[in-house]
């Protein structure tokens, strides 16, 4: 059990509405970067290969192959910094951590892919 003065200090610092992606999903995180007094965004696109923490202290990282060479990034769930994650591509996955593809290149880095979950079918409302 968490201490709950922890909690409700992490509570301001939390998300209002979380960030939905899952282990395996291919993703575009739009990061602002600031140069001087200027604001641009910035995406960072590849795989979801781990998620660990919880809290403010949620962290995912993201990998991707730039000119042949893997390249790894870990952004943290909460930060301001991180001003979307959009969820191009999901893929069905057996394990909670990914590390495996660092060894894999080419086709042998493929997922399969996989129907929606729950939360992100959109419902419409027949009875009309």
């Amino acid at each position: 059990m968490r201490n709950k003065l922890l909690d409700i200090a992490e509570k301001s610092s939390l998300r209002e509405t979380p960030l939905q992606f899952s282990i395996g999903d291919t993703v575009d995180v739009h990061t602002r970067i600031l140069e001087g007094n200027k604001e641009r965004i910035q995406k960072f696109s590849g795989v979801v290969i781990a998620r660990r923490g919880s809290g403010t202290r949620e962290m995912f990282t993201v990998r991707r192959i730039v000119q042949g060479e893997g390249v790894e990034r870990s952004f943290p769930v909460n930060s301001p910094k991180v001003a979307a994650v959009e969820v191009k591509r999901h893929a069905r996955v057996r394990r909670a951590k990914l590390f495996y593809l660092r060894e894999r290149a080419g086709k042998a880095t493929r997922l399969r892919e996989r129907n929606a979950k729950p939360w992100e079918v959109q419902v419409s409302d027949s009875n009309n």
